[in-house]
């Protein structure tokens, strides 16, 4: 209310016009020259790759959906599952070990990632895909003596996918080990404290008050590596255990077709990581939740939920 002066004299008051300051966004013209230019030069490279004739797009539309890329697939697919189950069991149990008090116990563990970790996973598969050159048989019995209990030929057990999975398990093992130790010691030690004064057991606390708690930090990294083993699966074509890069391998070294297949082996690999991508992303919400990483938007929903707040707010602005 401000004063005004009447034409006798006399002061009146009346309403003051107040308006809201408007907003003005800070115009990142540096941002948006950089974003065009990155979208005209993979326009360029995609147009680029789509008329280059080397590269046999109908080769690669021949073979995207054949029988035998799909056999490859199945096999890439359990092997990945399989390995991650065996790397995440193991791993949580040697995690264990390297807290334990226990001399014994940490020193082994210590070990098993010193070993798994320190030599390449290459090497690894090539030596589970001919241990036969250094054990000809598997035997279990008592040490030191004549008595059997089993044997057979190692050939015979360890088939190429036993080879494949043995390798990328174990050291899936080395890593995820030092994923749950990390997970484990974040959580407040006052947490498992509280728990025994309730009386549980230190299994019991480890199982129902630290791991759900630790998995907020053990999801993101534990999730890469899943990631990262499905691709890994490739290496293993080395021993020829039919998952899709060695089906991939066996059709070029009939057409010598190198780089079409190449692409049809890449085009399966970025859909399954995608379809990864997905499980993973609600997995670090759920565990999430609560923290600032539960709340992170993804920038195609911040741009959408920008969008959909400005038309709002110039809606509100044309009704006045």
């Amino acid at each position: 209310m401000i004063d005004t002066k009447s034409p006798a004299g006399r002061t009146t008051t009346g309403p003051t016009s107040t308006r809201d300051p408007e907003i003005v966004p800070v115009r990142n013209y540096g941002r948006w020259i950089a974003a065009v230019a990155s979208l005209l030069a993979l326009v360029g490279l995609i147009g680029s790759l789509a008329k280059n004739d080397n590269l046999h797009w109908d080769v690669v539309g021949d073979h995207l959906f054949a029988d035998l890329i799909f056999d490859g697939l199945a096999t890439t697919l359990w092997l990945t599952a399989a390995a991650m189950l065996l790397g995440l069991a193991l791993g949580t149990l040697i995690a264990v070990m390297r807290l334990s008090p226990s001399p014994v116990l940490y020193g082994l563990a210590n070990a098993f990632v010193w070993v798994f970790r320190g030599t390449p996973l290459l090497v690894q598969i090539i030596f589970w895909g001919y241990a036969a050159a250094l054990y000809k048989y598997v035997k279990i019995g008592v040490p030191f003596t004549d008595i059997t209990f089993f044997q057979a030929e190692t050939n015979t057990l360890l088939t190429p996918a036993i080879a494949a999975l043995l390798a990328l398990g174990l050291n899936e093992a080395a890593y995820a080990s030092e994923i749950v130790r990390a997970g484990i010691q974040s959580v407040d030690p006052g947490q498992a404290e509280a728990a025994h004064s309730l009386g549980m057991r230190p299994a019991l606390t480890m199982r129902r008050i630290v791991l759900p708690q630790a998995m907020r930090v053990i999801i993101p990294p534990m999730g890469n590596e899943t990631i990262n083993m499905l691709k890994m699966t490739a290496l293993v074509s080395v021993i020829s255990a039919h998952d899709l890069m060695s089906n991939i391998q066996d059709v070029y070294a009939q057409n010598y077709q190198v780089i079409p297949m190449l692409v049809v082996a890449s085009i399966w690999y970025l859909a399954l990581v995608t379809l990864l991508s997905v499980p993973q992303a609600w997995l670090e919400r759920r565990y999430g939740r609560g923290t600032t990483r539960a709340a992170h938007v993804s920038p195609f929903r911040r741009l959408l939920g920008g969008t959909v707040e400005r038309l709002g707010k110039n809606s509100k602005e044309r009704n006045r």
